[in-house]
């Protein structure tokens, strides 16, 4: 079972889940190596970065740019590039850390 895997089944079995995400598609807001909490919501919104599937691809943290009742939701880095449309969402980041000091959190 790759992480990703075990994030959505820890998101379907206890509804939250952590991972550590890594890359520079989401700076300033996320940092490379960033240890990521996730928490499975009723709904998603505008702004959330979540991990979800787009086009048979894992995302781990990307944000929700638009919204579409029929497309779903447009997933995007924080640099504007756009992953795809997506209706597959397992959840969001509610608590961002790294080096041991929380650089996001959401209430």
């Amino acid at each position: 079972m790759n992480k990703y895997e075990r994030l959505k089944t820890d998101l379907e079995v206890a509804g939250t889940g952590k991972l550590k995400a890594f890359g520079n598609s989401m700076l300033p807001i996320l940092k490379n190596g960033s240890l990521l909490t996730f928490v499975k919501a009723p709904d998603y919104n505008i702004g959330d970065i979540v991990f979800c599937k787009v086009k048979g691809r894992y995302i781990d943290a990307h944000k929700v740019v638009k919204k579409d009742t029929n497309k779903g939701f447009l997933i995007a880095n924080n640099h504007g590039f756009e992953n795809g449309w997506t209706k597959t969402i397992y959840g969001k980041v509610t608590v961002a850390e790294y080096q041991g000091r929380t650089i996001y959190k959401i209430e």
